[in-house]
């Protein structure tokens, strides 16, 4: 954990090298993007989905979550090429050092999202307190993701761009900014099983309507979480000496 932290605070301080506010861009940058797309798509969408500025905030930001933290992941291992040879750590360290950043930014990103639903006046409700198990079950799913990623990128740096074409295209079926039931049936089954619109789906009923999700959005959560999970870290170990070998 030691490590981890220190890792993130390098990757946090070098992305903010050269700024004049520093760190608060972490709040600034993300309420500005807010407040200008809510701008844009509340006009859009006002009529086929109640307050959808907030609808479209929390699924935007669950999506940076993911997207920043598999993105980042994947060049974790070659980015730290000299810490892998030198220091006697867990190679896994490096991958998840990367996730940590990411869910460190996502904190930074719910103080102006708190700020928004202020603006929107959303009813504070007691569901509210399930929105961390939302935070929960997506860094698993980036988790398993990126360790899957950062072998890949060891043997095949092209999928860097790859993946940045298949993100563009996974942002668009999770359902961030246009209601899933304006699609026809076996598009809505389709993207009722992305785990990135189910997480979103889970923590907007959480957070927009109060209510407790249903179990079957719970069962493909745990699902879509610890499977992930597992097969991303058993594919990391497995490759871990071909990685090493390479690198």
């Amino acid at each position: 954990m030691f490590v981890i932290r220190e890792l993130t605070a390098r990757e946090i301080k070098r992305k903010y090298v050269g700024s004049s506010l520093g760190i608060v861009w972490s709040v600034l940058n993300p309420l500005l993007h807010m407040v200008v797309m809510s701008l844009i798509f509340s006009t859009m969408f006002r009529r086929s989905i109640e307050n959808f500025p907030i609808y479209y905030l929390t699924g935007q930001i669950f999506w940076i979550l993911f997207s920043g933290a598999t993105d980042s992941a994947m060049t974790a291992l070659v980015d730290n090429r000299s810490l892998l040879i030198k220091a006697r750590l867990p190679k896994q360290t490096f991958v998840l050092s990367r996730v940590y950043t990411s869910l460190v930014n996502f904190g930074y990103t719910c103080i102006a999202y708190v700020l928004m639903l202020a603006v929107f006046r959303i009813r504070l409700s007691v569901t509210m307190l399930l929105f961390p198990l939302a935070v929960v079950f997506m860094l698993a799913i980036s988790a398993g993701a990126g360790y899957i990623l950062s072998v890949i990128y060891v043997f095949f740096a092209d999928i860097k761009y790859l993946y940045s074409v298949f993100l563009t295209l996974w942002m668009y079926m999770s359902a961030l900014f246009y209601p899933v039931t304006s699609l026809p049936d076996a598009m809505q089954r389709f993207i009722e099983c992305n785990p990135v619109y189910v997480v979103v789906a889970f923590a907007r009923e959480c957070v927009m309507y109060g209510k407790v999700p249903e179990p079957m959005i719970w069962i493909k959560l745990v699902g879509w979480s610890v499977g992930s999970l597992f097969v991303g870290y058993q594919f990391f170990k497995l490759k871990e000496n071909q990685v090493m070998q390479r690198i």
